[in-house]
């Protein structure tokens, strides 16, 4: 039955998160978790079909047509998915759905879960057993043991530097680790990433961790409902103690052989040895609005991810309104009750969807259920009313049953230091 498979599987989760936060206790040698095997070079013959029958196949999927521009021809990623992130139209993907390690990534979904939880003014003083289980070779903002910080400081670590010790802070003050990951997985079930499995709340390489390009664009997609999350994912400087920490995504802080995307308003960036370079971006261009994920590009040149997300943006900016989708970017299990779920024609997603449970979807479950916050909700209305969507009432949040989902104000772009 549903609710036994549901209850062993969190169980799980939540004796590895509490093993993985125990690590840092024993010697350095064994603080990192011992990863599972990598993956092979070829993805599953078979995959989920969340959003579309033709993003459940391997290899490119895209339809060309007269007018329509060709892929960029040098892509090296084992993963990508451009969409329209209004519309959620899917115009072209590569192994969509392949379950990979996700690194840094996942502090999207991390975000997306906890941010609504502590108003940003919140202070925290940092106990010893705030910073255990940070793994060892982390990327960290410099958290230091007996002082305090704001939750906005706190944020702007995740974003920015993306911190571990900042993540393990935050998911002490959600009640720990192991509780932490419980809701991260939740909340990714809520949203029908169903690639997903959580061990770790920072993205750490950890055994049995994976997502998608189709899940992590889905946690993008919902994270910049919030006004807080569309502000820190588009910081490219600020001050943190004494000092000054920048962006560590290229696209939106540029480096020596990556210039600023034109448009580009975040998201987030990771990079592990398990896992390889990851990211996905958002980017502005006439109006248009759209997400693209790229996940381990074996091309191992600098900032590789970056050249390879900014090709794909090009050509999804010539394609869009062009280009007959490929699928779709499904929403919140909430937002879809007056119609089907688009995975459940299928055995392995119908199986998984069982097997995850009730009381996981209902938007009024847990406080980051609903993709919408308060503080964005004003701004979605605004946009909605705009497009002359019909809107349907869902706990705290406002969707469009005609599957749009508009970004509110997210363009409107403070000028970079």
């Amino acid at each position: 039955m549903p609710a036994p498979k549901t209850t062993a599987r969190r169980s799980l989760l939540v004796t590895s998160a509490t093993l993985l936060s125990l690590s840092v206790t024993a010697p350095a040698a064994l603080a990192a978790p011992t990863p599972s095997p990598s993956p092979t070079a070829t993805p599953p013959a078979r995959m989920s079909t969340v959003g579309g029958a033709r993003l459940g196949q391997p290899g490119t999927q895209v339809n060309l047509a007269p007018g329509v521009p060709v892929l960029p021809k040098d892509l090296t990623a084992r993963s990508w998915i451009v969409s329209d992130a209004e519309s959620g139209e899917v115009l072209a993907a590569h192994n969509a759905h392949w379950r990979l390690p996700p690194a840094s990534t996942l502090k999207m979904l991390f975000a997306d879960t906890v941010l609504p939880r502590f108003p940003k003014g919140t202070v925290h003083k940092v106990t010893p057993t705030d910073l255990k289980g940070v793994g060892a070779g982390s990327s960290v903002v410099g958290i230091k043991e007996g002082s305090t910080y704001s939750v906005h400081d706190l944020w702007l670590g995740v974003f920015l530097r993306s911190g571990n010790d900042a993540v393990h802070v935050l998911s002490a003050m959600n009640g720990g680790v192991a509780r932490t990951v419980e809701d991260m997985q939740d909340h990714a079930e809520e949203l029908q990433a169903l690639d997903t499995t959580v061990v770790s709340p920072d993205g750490y390489d950890a055994p049995e961790q994976v997502s998608s390009a189709y899940d992590l664009t889905l946690f993008a997609r919902s994270g910049l409902q919030k006004k807080d999350f569309r502000d820190y994912c588009s910081t490219v400087s600020a001050k943190f103690g004494s000092g000054e920490i920048r962006n560590t995504n290229r696209l939106l802080s540029g480096d020596s052989d990556v210039p600023v995307y034109p448009g580009i308003a975040g998201v987030k960036n990771g990079n592990t040895t398990h896992a390889g370079a990851t990211f996905t971006g958002v980017a502005e261009r006439g109006g248009k609005v759209l997400l693209v994920t790229v996940m381990n590009p074996e091309k191992h040149e600098h900032n590789e991810v970056y050249k390879e997300t900014a090709k794909l943006f090009d050509w999804g900016f010539q394609a869009v309104g062009k280009v007959e989708p490929v699928g779709e970017l499904v929403p919140p299990r909430s937002a879809a009750t007056t119609r089907p779920d688009p995975g459940a024609s299928t055995g392995q997603d119908a199986a998984q969807a069982a097997g995850r449970g009730s009381g996981t979807g209902g938007s009024g479950a847990r406080p980051a259920a609903s993709a919408t916050t308060a503080s964005g909700a004003g701004g979605a209305g605004i946009a909605l009313a705009v497009a002359g969507g019909l809107l349907v009432l869902l706990g705290s949040g406002a969707f469009l049953v005609n599957r749009r989902w508009p970004l509110p104000d997210l363009m409107r772009r403070r000028t970079r230091p």
